[in-house]
């Protein structure tokens, strides 16, 4: 089982010729109203990988709820630990540009009131796996990471939105996934020198003792695990939207971990889904499905 504890969101898409700079206004011709959020993402993301996932969060009674939540529940998301609260559902409003690439500005509502309670009554064990990201409070995240710990299971951070993470926080994981800005962050929380993706996620695991993969966009994906480099490149694809590139690389890599798959063998799932999500537009709609990913992996890694 993986356990998701994150956030939830819908998403309010536009596409515009180029992003807009600082105190610039860039006119889209239309907008799209999807399900997201990072929590949300992962976990429909290893839910489509073949995983059997329940998510812990929050949304508000409003609309937006239900459209959070849509397509988590089509395909079999356990949704049980999802609280409603007063608070609105969160929202991201995101702008991709004729190239793929996008800005984005999230408002947490309902995410600020999720609760890492429940997992103090689910029956985690040591097959079992904790996926966190950054868009619910932090405090929480440690709860929910030291109760993962405490049954025997293992802790997974996506370190996004970037920020320095908890020392203690820090210590009861036992992979951490960041892209490059996210890498660096950490690399400059913590102290250290390294600048280069390979070095920081090097030092990472030698040091502290947490396997770490670095996404790299085009360029693939770089993990270090017990002292031991693998680094992959990115399949051909062709970009259309980057949005949920991460989350899906994230949940997938999960989702082979949960499947019995060793370190190499969740990266290529990871990359693989992540470089077929931007092949569609939208978040959570561009989520690759298992069949899809494998198929991927069989032409790319093997």
């Amino acid at each position: 089982m993986i356990v998701v504890f994150g956030s939830l969101n819908v998403d309010l898409v536009t596409p515009v010729e180029r992003l807009p700079g600082a105190g610039e206004t860039v006119i889209g011709p239309s907008y799209a109203l999807h399900p997201g959020g990072k929590g949300a993402n992962q976990a429909l993301a290893a839910r489509r990988a073949g995983a059997e996932v329940r998510l812990v969060g929050a949304v508000g009674t409003d609309a937006f709820a239900d459209i959070a939540l849509s397509l988590l529940a089509a395909e079999g998301v356990d949704l049980a630990e999802v609280a409603r609260v007063e608070a609105p559902t969160g929202a991201a409003f995101i702008a991709v540009d004729a190239d793929g690439a996008n800005q984005i500005v999230v408002a947490a509502g309902a995410n600020v009131e999720a609760s890492a309670t429940p997992l103090a009554s689910l029956p985690l064990g040591e097959g079992d796996i904790l996926l966190l990201q950054r868009e619910v409070p932090e405090a929480e995240c440690l709860k929910a990471a030291r109760r993962m710990k405490q049954a025997g299971g293992r802790v997974i951070l996506n370190l996004a939105p970037a920020g320095p993470p908890d020392p203690a926080l820090l210590e009861c994981l036992d992979m951490l996934v960041a892209n490059e800005h996210e890498a660096l962050v950490l690399a400059q929380s913590l102290g250290w020198g390294e600048r280069e993706p390979d070095d920081i996620a090097r030092r990472c695991d030698g040091e502290l003792g947490i396997a770490c993969i670095v996404t790299l966009g085009a360029e693939g994906v770089v993990g270090w695990h017990g002292g031991v480099r693998r680094r992959l490149a990115a399949p051909a694809i062709n970009v259309v939207d980057t949005v949920a590139a991460g989350d899906s690389f994230t949940g997938a890599f999960a989702a082979a971990l949960a499947a019995g798959y060793g370190f190499s063998g969740a990266l290529q799932r990871g990359l693989a889904a992540g470089s077929l999500a931007c092949t569609a537009a939208g978040a959570q709609p561009s989520i690759p499905r298992k069949d899809a990913i494998e198929a991927l992996v069989g032409q790319s890694f093997l």
